[in-house]
């Protein structure tokens, strides 16, 4: 917009220029008639001063110009066009000087607001530290009624598994053999915009069926509890909240993973790459849930991807393991706080890391209350396996 401004001035200046030199033409003409008739000056209008002056108020400037340009007398008499010439340059000068002013302000201002912001981030990151509350163990679980039957066709030390691929699982495969690099975990959200039923607490205006651009209810959220609660274990947590759905749903995967590759470049020995969901059923009848003690938390189910996309996955069994071995673990301390596992043939970008998954965090019949809960129990989960 700066720049439209000055092309604009310039052209208002421009026509001003032609006017000044039309109007100090015909004041030498009617001078030099004047003069040539009758030598008594009767209207101090030759004195360039006095026609200059006229523009002190309408054009700021303008007035100390004056002083410094108009002549004293006929024998220092500046030419009318580079008087003009010089009248416009000036003012040309003089706003590129205050854009240049207005810019190093705006600027300045943008760091200010940008360092707050950081600074606003970390006193929310530290407060959100200080009052995360650690899971307990030993605590009652139960599993509430859902509308949706559990299907599942192999189970493993008392995994779930519901294999929707010809994939013949064998003990070799499901065994949870692998070492998990722990120095990073990276949590993103290639559904970014998928959001809950709202409750009493956290009251949102949707933008889509079961949908939110305002991160403060969608899943993002969501993955900001599962990093407080990691990062309060002692872990070191990326969680990336780009849209990866929004404006266009289409494309998701797509743009995930560009974020997903250049989040790992950014952060070596990456093994555990966790893209957090929502079940995508669309009504609010099918809530998933299990009693923890005296609270109420969500579902989880992993989602693992085979060998079956574009991107070559051959080492899907990895993630697999990966999955189990969480599982055994969620199935000794918290029973029933993960459906079974399914797996599908896509790869859902799962290729990237040793230790990737999908992890569907309720659906839409929950509340983002119950979600929140369940990221307290899958912190734990996840440091007992870990450590």
């Amino acid at each position: 917009m700066i720049n439209m401004a000055v092309v604009n001035l310039k052209d208002i200046l421009k026509y001003f220029l032609k006017i000044t030199i039309v109007i100090v033409v015909i004041v030498g003409v009617t001078k030099y008639v004047a003069n040539a008739k009758n030598p008594i000056d009767k209207i101090n209008i030759g004195n360039n001063t006095t026609f200059l002056s006229c523009f002190d108020i309408t054009i700021p400037g303008i007035a100390s110009l004056n002083h410094e340009i108009a002549p004293t007398n006929n024998s220092n008499k500046q030419d009318p066009l580079q008087l003009a010439l010089g009248i416009e340059l000036e003012m040309i000068t003089s706003v590129k000087q205050k854009e240049n002013v207005d810019e190093l302000a705006s600027n300045n201002t943008s760091e200010e607001e940008n360092t707050q912001t950081n600074s606003q981030n970390a006193e929310q990151n530290t407060e959100n530290s200080a009052t995360v509350q650690k899971a307990e163990t030993g605590l009652k679980t139960e599993v509430q009624e859902s509308n949706v039957p559990e299907k599942y066709s192999t189970q493993y030390n008392g995994v779930k598994i519901r294999n929707e691929t010809d994939y013949k699982l064998t003990d070799e495969i499901l065994t949870p053999d692998i070492e998990i690099n722990k120095e990073n975990i990276l949590i993103f959200h290639t559904h970014t915009c998928e959001s809950y039923t709202a409750s009493e607490k956290y009251q949102y205006k949707q933008t889509g069926n079961f949908r939110t651009t305002d991160r403060n209810y969608s899943v993002v959220r969501v993955g900001r509890e599962l990093k407080d609660q990691l990062t309060n274990y002692g872990y070191n947590v990326i969680h990336d909240e780009t849209y990866h759905d929004y404006p266009s749903y289409s494309g998701s995967y797509s743009s995930s993973l560009k974020t997903v590759t250049q989040l790992l470049k950014e952060n070596e020995n990456t093994d555990i790459v966790l893209d957090l969901h929502r079940d995508a059923i669309g009504d609010n009848t099918y809530a998933p849930t299990v009693k923890i003690g005296d609270e109420y938390a969500a579902q989880l189910m992993f989602v693992i991807g085979g060998n079956g996309s574009s991107i070559k996955h051959e080492n899907w069994q990895q993630n697999l393991k990966f999955a189990v071995m969480v599982q055994e673990k969620a199935n000794e301390l918290y029973p029933g706080l993960f459906k079974p596992i399914i797996l599908r043939y896509s790869g859902y970008n799962q290729h990237v890391a040793k230790a990737a998954a999908i992890i569907e965090v309720g659906a839409t019949g929950n509340t983002l209350d119950q979600t929140l809960v369940s990221m307290k129990y899958l912190a734990k989960v996840l440091d007992e396996v870990l450590k």
